[in-house]
This record gives structure tokens, C-alpha cells and sequence, in this order.
């Protein structure tokens, strides 16, 4: 079985209580079995990161499977031993103090020169000096002489003749195994290092004995039959007694197994999720599915995007047919109409339609298709639609309609070519996204390097930007700029006098100084104030500071050009996290709420604001390994959904602060009439429509 981070990983159950007909997702290799696709996805994603380690070789970096490979492919070799090697080898090997690499440098060296039927190794023939390949057939002993019976092959390993041969003119060119071939043998004999131990039975199987050596009894003892060792810091028996040692716990462990604890914070109560939903609960889960699909694939659809608010309020409607609805139903309908591959589109032509769906004609076409998909719930409401009453539908059938629709359009040409398009365009952009942070590690450590360097441009050397200390007692900077006496006096005329060389020196250091300092962008006319290291490290720090934040905004302004992108090619939406208790937890890009799922996907929630966003994540314990993946990806959205909880909070407030002014508004002035958000579906226009 392969190695996780070196250590043994145990396989997922096969989960009870499976009905005939419930779907299942199992691993190939693992023959694991998995009821939710996402713990399966998971599952998948793991086995194929190279973090795996082949328990045989002990090779790292592979992939579950080709650990498996490598197991397999190493035990076949470890099975290829002869018996007159695999006892001397076994001897060697119980109870050694060396390592993994010294062992097997011993085995392969004493090892070397034992002969075995089936050994394939070079000869003399003929008493002459040539050397022959050839294989061992026999192993003859005649008293205390031993003799060989061997084959000789040609340059294709054919057999071409025998012989008999002595020790002496056998000659071993090469090792008969490998190091690592070794080292596989010596992992699936034992159980321990330091000393190597074999497995009891092998052991008794090759009459090979398991007492400890003497020089080993003062470190080790045999306890129910396995070697182990005394502890280094041996404790008083009275002070100890009979208590077991306890072990710290490694977490994050499984959320159900953990305990209080002292060291624990103060965990908030989680608060209890709002479930003032309009359509019955048992339909929330359709209705997020339905209105996230059509947010998110609004471009290829050809539907400009709506509120959740809005979408919830038009399934519910009855009074007549929303045009939210009308549009939503007719841009999937196009799209099933213009795969040309569909089965809807040669339902269409036996029927004589034209292709094109309007707002008065949408029912005829989607009555066709749910004629052709001939589900009896959904066939039964052909009738009231094409009187003309679609409104009038339950809600539970309305989204039942929609969600068949999806489905239809998941499994189309167009679809599936477009997922693979954004596939493809993801891993792109994440290539990029490497390369560019790639080079910005470049050009900050070349950035780094030049600092050191750059004084010296234009010949102004760090010993030159400090200030001179004249023979009258005056200091002057190399920029040729005056500063007053140390003793707080003016400066003289004398040094106003200079004369025509010594100007010419000045105005040549005035000069390269100003383009020294424009390059690092400070002044040169700012008198100092900390002496001469601090200016020689001010402007190489004024630099790194502005290096440094430029850097940080072109870092982040990437970040978020990178999300942006990552965004207009969304392939599906994953839940948050799950809690202690398996709810999930979900946010969408377009809603401000996040919406909580019940284990059993019968019951839904939502939390509308800031303060609900901060209980719940101070409510959730990272010693358990489902809260704690949750509270990091919420740490990491947190800003983006407490920014949009926010907003929503304060348009809340401002429309409520509207209404209570237009009450309080006299009777005798006439105000128009407020639009009811409440209607604010019947105002929808797809501004993205197929024309």
C-alpha cells in the first residue's frame, strides 16, 4: 500500500445501506465507492498528486497509481530471489544495526560471488581465456569439490551447447541485484529498523532465529512477540506506576472526534440561518441550481443575468406569465434548438416549426419538449400551458420544467465544447499567472542586486554622499549646498569665491549628484539630519520602499485581473466547506447571502449580514478537519463577502429610510407612487438577447 507523507493511508469504507438503484462514483484502482460526487472529486485529486511514496523502493513524487506500479513491479523482482541466497541474505539482515543503504551495499558485496541455478554469468570454455556468456543449470557436489553444469548462450540468450564447469572458471562480471533491488527485499522482510528485524513468520519459515542478541538486551525487549526498544529517559517505576504513556493529538482530526480543551478560544454561538425562503424548502436547492447556472452561463445562453430575489418572486407569480420567465425558458430552448446534432431540433422539423421562438409561440415549443422527454409528472402540464396559464403551474413543477431544460442543455455539442474551451483557457491563464510570478521574482532580486550597485553610477560613490568637513570648520554636502557652522554660525563670503576650477568641479558634482538623485527620486536641496548615514541610506531606502509598494500593487492589481478572468470562465461552483455536522455552505459571485445545506439536502438556511458572517466563523473550531478547511476558505473570501454583505445592508437601510419618509409625508402634497422591489421582476429586459 503507497505512503502518504511516509506514513500508512488507509482507505475510505464502503458506505452501508446501499440502495440498487443509488448512484455511486468508484475509484478505479482503489475499488473505492463513493456517494457524493464531491468527496469522490476530492478523493480523485489527491490520488493524483505526486506526494505518494512507493513503500517497496521507497521512490517519492509519484502519483498514487504509480506507487501501486512500483510495488507491484519491485515485489515481482524481490520474488525472483533464489532459495540459496534469500537465507544467507535473511541472516544478515535480523537484528543489523546499519542503515537501509549500508545493508544492501553488505548484502550485494557478500552476496556477490554465490552461484544459483538460473544465474547468468560469464565463463572459460575450453580451457582458453575467452569469456562466454552462460546460464547455470546444475549445482553438482562431488565431496567437497563443487561442479556446475552450465548452458552456453549466443548474443540472443539461445541456448547453443553444455558443459561442466569448476568454480574457477566462472566469472561474475556485474552484481546479480541491484541496490534497489535489495532494498525492496530488505522493506518486505522486516517490520522495524534500527536493528532490522524480520516478520516472525518468514523467520521461522527459514529457521532463523528471533532471541535478541546480547548486545542488544540492555536497548530492547520483546513484547506480544515484536522487538522494542526501552525508553532513552527511563522514568522511576513508582513515580510512573502502571499509567500508559499519552501521546499529544496531531490535529486537525475529524471533527466529531474532538474534544474541548483547555487552550481552546472563546467560541461564539452560531447563529441560527434565516429560512423566510418563498418557494417550499424542499424546492430551495432547484432554485439556487437553476437561477446559478443561468448567472453563470448568461454569455452562451444570450440572457443578461438577474437577482436571486427577483427569480424567487417570478416562480412564485400566478397572475400571469413573467418575463423573466418567458426569456429564461426561450434562450434555453434556442440553445437546444441550435445543436445540430439534438434530438429537440429533428423533434421541431417532424412538427413543420419554424425555428424561431418569440414571446407568444414559447409554449408551443416547450410543450414539444416535454412531449419528447416524456416524463409523465412534466407531460401533465401540457395542457395548462398551452391554454395560456403557465403561471398558474405549482412551483415545485415550474422548476422541475427548468431543471429538466438544464439537464437537456448540459448534454449538447455546444455546451460541451464551450466547457472545454474555459478548460483549456484556465490552465492557460494559470501557466501565466506561474511564469509572471516567475519573473517578478526575477526582476525584484535583480532589483535587489542593483541597489548595491547603484551609487556608484555616473562615478558618485557612497564615500562621496557624506558631507566634507572644510579647514575653517564649515561642513559642505558633495551637491555643493552650504550648511551652517557647527557652532550655529553663518556661513562666510570666503566660500562664495571659489575659484573658476574649483566651480567647475562643483557644478560637475552638482550635476551628476541632481541625476543620481532624480533616479532616486529624492531632493537634493533637503539638508540632512542624521549625518552622513543617513544620507547614504535614506534614498536606497526611499527606493526599496517605492520598489517594494509598486511591486505590491502590480501583485495584487494581477491577483485580481487573474480572478477576474478565472470568473468569466466558471466551469461549476463549489461549496464552501462543510461544518462538524456535514452542512455545506455556499456563496455564490452574484448573491450576497450564504446559504447553508443541510446534510441531507432537505433543509436550507441563509445569513444576510456582517455580523452573522463573524459569528459563524468565530464559531468554527479548527482542531476538526472540516471546520478548519472551512474557516481558511472563508478567511480568504472574507473581505469580498463582508464588502457585499455590507452594501446590501446599507441599501436595506437607505430604501426603509425612503419609505418611512414618504409615510411621514403630508397627505396634502401628492408624491408619485414608489416601485415595489417586491415587482421589480416585471421590469426585466434581456439585454443580451439573440437577435
Amino acid at each position: 500500500m503507497p505512503l502518504l507523507k511516509r506514513k500508512p493511508y488507509s482507505l475510505a469504507e464502503t458506505p452501508e445501506d446501499l440502495e440498487p438503484n443509488e448512484l455511486i462514483f468508484q475509484v478505479r484502482f482503489t475499488k473505492e465507492i463513493f456517494t457524493d460526487y464531491n468527496e469522490y472529486l476530492n478523493k480523485i485529486n489527491l490520488y493524483r498528486r505526486r506526494v505518494w511514496t512507493c513503500k517497496v523502493t521507497g521512490k517519492t513524487n509519484l502519483t498514487y497509481e504509480e506507487a501501486l506500479v512500483s510495488e507491484k513491479r519491485a515485489n515481482e523482482k524481490v520474488q525472483q530471489f533464489p532459495k540459496e541466497i534469500v537465507v544467507p541474505a535473511l541472516r544478515i539482515i535480523q537484528y543489523s544495526m546499519l542503515s537501509m543503504r549500508e545493508l544492501a551495499q553488505t548484502l550485494a558485496a557478500k552476496l556477490q560471488d554465490n552461484v544459483f541455478v538460473g544465474a547468468e554469468l560469464y565463463a572459460r570454455k575450453d580451457n582458453n581465456n575467452n569469456e562466454y556468456l552462460c546460464r547455470v543449470l546444475k549445482i553438482m557436489e562431488e565431496g567437497d569439490a563443487v561442479r556446475y553444469r552450465v548452458a552456453w548462450l549466443d548474443g540472443d540468450k539461445k541456448v547453443v551447447g553444455n558443459s561442466t564447469l569448476d568454480k574457477k572458471d566462472l566469472i561474475q562480471k556485474k552484481l546479480p541485484f541491484t541496490r534497489d533491488v535489495w532494498k525492496s527485499f530488505i522493506r518486505e522482510s522486516t517490520y522495524r529498523n534500527a536493528p532490522w528485524v524480520l516478520h516472525e513468520k518468514l523467520a521461522q519459515k527459514h529457521g532463523i532465529s528471533t532471541a535478541i542478541p546480547e548486545e542488544l538486551r540492555s536497548k530492547f525487549f520483546l513484547q506480544n512477540g515484536l522487538v522494542v526498544a526501552y525508553n532513552k529517559k527511563r522514568k522511576n517505576i513508582e513515580d510512573v506506576g502502571d499509567q500508559p504513556s499519552v501521546e499529544p493529538i496531531k490535529y486537525p482530526i475529524d471533527d466529531l472526534l474532538v474534544l474541548p480543551g483547555e487552550d481552546d478560544p472563546v467560541f461564539t454561538d452560531r447563529p441560527v440561518p434565516s429560512r423566510d425562503f418563498n418557494v417550499p424548502m424542499e424546492c430551495v436547492g432547484d432554485l439556487l441550481l437553476i437561477w446559478d447556472f443561468c448567472s453563470s452561463f448568461g454569455r452562451l445562453l444570450h440572457l443578461s443575468p438577474y437577482s436571486l430575489e427577483d427569480f424567487e418572486n417570478a416562480i412564485c407569480h400566478k397572475e400571469s406569465n413573467a418575463v423573466l420567465l418567458v426569456e429564461t425558458h426561450a434562450a434555453l430552448l434556442r440553445l437546444l434548438m441550435n445543436d445540430g446534432t439534438g434530438k429537440y431540433l429533428m423533434a421541431i422539423r417532424k412538427r413543420n416549426r419554424t425555428c424561431k421562438i418569440t414571446l407568444i409561440t414559447w409554449t408551443e415549443y416547450l410543450c414539444d419538449m416535454l412531449e419528447m422527454i416524456d416524463i409523465p409528472e412534466l407531460v401533465s402540464c401540457t395542457s395548462t400551458i398551452k391554454r395560456g396559464h403557465y403561471g398558474l403551474l405549482d412551483t415545485c413543477l415550474k422548476l422541475g420544467i427548468l431543471r429538466e431544460l438544464i439537464d437537456q442543455v448540459v448534454e449538447t455539442c455546444i455546451f460541451r465544447e464551450t466547457m472545454d474551451e474555459f478548460v483549456e483557457q484556465r490552465h492557460l491563464l494559470g501557466a501565466s499567472k506561474r511564469e509572471e510570478a516567475l519573473e517578478e521574482g526575477r526582476k525584484i532580486r535583480e532589483a535587489k542586486g542593483q541597489l548595491k550597485t547603484e551609487p556608484d553610477v555616473n562615478g558618485v560613490t557612497n564615500s562621496e554622499c557624506v558631507e566634507n568637513t572644510s579647514a575653517n570648520g564649515f561642513h559642505t554636502k558633495q551637491y555643493g549646498n552650504k550648511v551652517k557652522k557647527i557652532k550655529g554660525e553663518d556661513s562666510p563670503s570666503e566660500h562664495e569665491q571659489d575659484d573658476a576650477q574649483g566651480k567647475s568641479e562643483s557644478k560637475k558634482l552638482d550635476t551628476s549628484s541632481k541625476k543620481m538623485a532624480k533616479k532616486l527620486n529624492v531632493d537634493v536641496n533637503t539638508p540632512t539630519e542624521n549625518g552622513k548615514d543617513s544620507i547614504k541610506k535614506e534614498p536606497m531606502k526611499q527606493l526599496e520602499n517605492g520598489q517594494k509598494g509598486a511591486v505590491k500593487r502590480n501583485i495584487q492589481q494581477r491577483r485580481m485581473y487573474y480572478e477576474r478572468e478565472m470568473e468569466k470562465r466558471i466551469i461549476r461552483t463549489s461549496p464552501l466547506g462543510k461544518d462538524k455536522d456535514y452542512k455545506r455552505y455556499w456563496w455564490f459571485r452574484r448573491e450576497e447571502r450564504i446559504f447553508v445545506e443541510s446534510s441531507d439536502s432537505k433543509e436550507w438556511g441563509y445569513y444576510s449580514s456582517k455580523d452573522e458572517l463573524d459569528a459563524l466563523m468565530g464559531s468554527l473550531n479548527c482542531k476538526g478537519e472540516r471546520e478548519c478547511a472551512l474557516k481558511k476558505h472563508l478567511d480568504h473570501l472574507y473581505v469580498k463577502i463582508s464588502t457585499q454583505l455590507q452594501e446590501k445592508t446599507k441599501d436595506l437601510m437607505h430604501s426603509m429610510a425612503l419609505e418611512e419618509a414618504v409615510v411621514r409625508r403630508s397627505t396634502r402634497v401628492r408624491a408619485p407612487p414608489r416601485e415595489n422591489r417586491a415587482n421589480a421582476f416585471t421590469r426585466y429586459v434581456n439585454k443580451w438577447k439573440e437577435e
